[in-house]
């Protein structure tokens, strides 16, 4: 680990590839719990001072939000590995670049996005069917989120920039004091003040802005040679392009992926308030045992980044089993313990019998599964490292649209909507035995021929 300033930077291209990346992870993971825990306030809020359609509403509107984002947050996600494998190859200038265009890109989508997601939000929640007693929570609670788009695409911009070059401990102070902020606004607006879910909206939308302008101050401290702006001050044509060819298929993929969870949220809604309630409550309780997944997943992508740019090939094999398999080990460890005392947890978060026992059931019936999707993100994230982006596309939409959705429906028509959570850990199982298929692909075969001829000289 190297020092930069004020700020440190792992160098994944050396050392012990699981000791790095866990060092890497940490931050990121507990960051993960911080995300958690202000989402859980969320969720522990509204359940506490506002009814069972209010907490359906926020589950719902948050989705149309994503779709609007995922497409451009995956450029964020592109810029990252550039970035990443600039760092490895020792390219400053090209990092400067990489820098400047990255503002110059959030300007040019996040404003004209901003517009459109108030416009056609409404539209989406009716198309998703609400329930009707949610809908005006949910159309209230997506207008004022939407206006925190900037902030929003803005933070997971500079945290990608940050994870790139190897500092993920500073996203991890971002987040917390955002999650201060979150949590701090959330209790004065809507426990203090009543505000509902406007409150709850409101502390969401300005605890985003806050982190984005902080992220902006701190790389402008810790990495000066970057020259990193607010404002945009102009971009590289040809980086753009980079970035966009990379970018645009995770977006694309991210899209697609959160348009058919707007199919299955329509599905859901279907099944009433209360099966809505209890999936979102079960999603908070479920994400404490999965907080190693994205920690793992990011960790695996600048592993990929920083290795594939110093050319160090036999690493870069080695590192592609270890730390997707490490990741599904934390996962199942967690999942199990979670999955054995789910029900005072959940009980947490609602009193509502209806709602505490589907919570229950698509618990039982999700996390003892989700080591599966933790091997399958890691492996799908170590590909893009490399730059490597069509593969894990293909299989990512294929798992989703030819697996989850078709069986979440089929248990629904068969009469078992109930249990149409099942179709998740389906998906989580055929999805990482499909990116197993990946090592079996001409493009990895090239790699570990490099892998061979660098082992011997």
């Amino acid at each position: 680990m190297t020092t930069h300033g004020h700020a440190q930077k792992i160098d994944m291209t050396q050392g012990s590839i699981l000791g790095r990346a866990a060092l890497f992870a940490l931050p990121i993971c507990i960051g993960n719990v911080l995300q958690q825990m202000y989402g859980t306030v969320d969720t522990l809020v509204i359940g506490n001072f506002c009814d069972a359609s209010a907490l359906a509403a926020v589950a719902t509107a948050s989705q149309p939000l994503e779709i609007f984002l995922c497409l451009f947050l995956g450029v964020g996600s592109g810029i990252s590995i550039l970035v990443s494998q600039a760092a490895g190859a020792g390219e400053r200038e090209r990092m400067r670049s990489l820098c400047k265009t990255s503002v110059f890109f959030l300007y040019a989508v996040g404003l004209p996005l901003t517009a459109v997601g108030l416009l056609a939000g409404p539209l989406l929640l009716r198309l998703m069917q609400v329930p009707d007693d949610a809908m005006p929570y949910a159309v209230q609670y997506l207008s004022i989120t939407t206006l925190g788009i900037l902030g929003n695409m803005g933070y997971n911009f500079n945290a990608g920039i940050l994870r790139g070059l190897g500092n993920s401990n500073s996203s991890l102070l971002l987040l917390g004091i955002s999650c201060v902020i979150n949590i701090v606004l959330d209790l004065t607006l809507t426990g203090g003040l009543g505000m509902g879910v406007a409150g709850v909206a409101v502390a969401t939308s300005a605890a985003l802005c806050l982190s984005w302008l902080f992220s902006v101050i701190y790389i402008r401290r810790a990495y000066p040679e970057l020259v990193f702006s607010l404002l945009p001050r102009g971009f590289d044509a040809a980086i753009l392009r980079e970035m966009l060819a990379i970018g645009l298929p995770l977006g694309l993929n991210n899209a697609l992926y959160s348009l058919g969870h707007v199919f299955l949220q329509a599905l859901y809604n279907t099944l009433g308030s209360a099966f809505v309630a209890g999936c979102s409550v079960a999603n908070k309780v479920n994400g404490i045992a999965t907080i190693a997944i994205t920690s793992y997943s990011s960790a695996a992508t600048v592993f990929a980044g920083q290795n594939y740019g110093a050319k160090k090939y036999s690493r870069l094999c080695r590192g592609a089993w270890q730390i997707p398999l490490c990741s599904g080990l934390v996962t199942l460890a967690g999942g199990l313990v979670v999955t054995a005392f789910c029900r005072p947890l959940l009980a947490l978060f609602t009193h509502d019998a209806a709602v505490l026992d589907y919570a229950q059931r698509y618990t039982y019936c999700v996390l003892p599964f989700t080591w599966g999707y933790a091997v399958f993100n890691g492996i799908m994230c170590f590909i893009n490292g490399i730059g490597e982006i069509r593969y894990p596309t293909i299989v990512n939409v294929l798992l989703l649209w030819v697996v989850r959705i078709p069986a979440a429906y089929l248990l629904a028509w068969a009469g078992y909507g109930g249990y149409a959570m099942v179709s998740l850990s389906l998906s989580f199982m055929v999805g990482m035995v499909a990116m197993l298929f990946y090592f079996r692909t001409h493009r990895w075969a090239d790699i570990r021929a490099m892998a061979a001829a660098e082992e011997h000289g």
